[in-house]
């Protein structure tokens, strides 16, 4: 469904999270469902994380982009982000996510990008704005994550 592509990351993110012995671009491959669903992330921090998903294979019976598959796009990317913001010590949850869908998409791919609205020691909060390949809004979102501690590694 698409060309694989690598998320980049900003080097020092990647060094922060490399000495903890995390390879961010797996970490961040979308899990099974997004994989499923051809999500593929091709930017992210936790000021921007960008990514895109196919259209074909993500449909409803009328042939239409499935709001369904807006929504997974969108929360990838916004818990993506919130999983940079809280940093390697914390986990991001997903409580909220509210998705309007503006226009119909029957082909192509499509885009995401998230922005942070609000980043806290316990939330954060962002905005995701999907576009079709004529950068038409094709749905808006928004994501609140909790930001739980990371669970510690327990002695063997």
């Amino acid at each position: 469904m698409g060309e694989q592509t690598a998320p980049t990351f900003p080097q020092e993110i990647i060094d922060e999270y490399a000495a903890l012995g995390v390879d961010l671009p797996a970490l961040f491959s979308a899990g099974h469902l997004g994989e499923r669903m051809g999500v593929r992330i091709t930017e992210a921090s936790a000021d921007r994380v960008v990514g895109t998903m196919p259209v074909e294979g993500n449909t409803q019976p009328y042939g239409l982009l499935h709001g369904g598959a807006s929504a997974v796009l969108a929360e990838t990317l916004g818990s993506v982000g919130s999983m940079l913001h809280g940093g390697p010590g914390k986990i991001a949850v997903g409580v909220d996510l509210n998705c309007t869908h503006h226009r119909g998409v029957r082909n192509g791919l499509v885009t995401g990008t998230a922005i942070p609205v609000h980043r806290g020691r316990s939330t954060a909060t962002y905005e995701i704005v999907i576009t079709d390949e004529h950068d038409k809004r094709v749905c808006t979102a928004r994501l609140t994550c909790l930001l739980r501690d990371a669970p510690s590694p327990t002695a063997a």
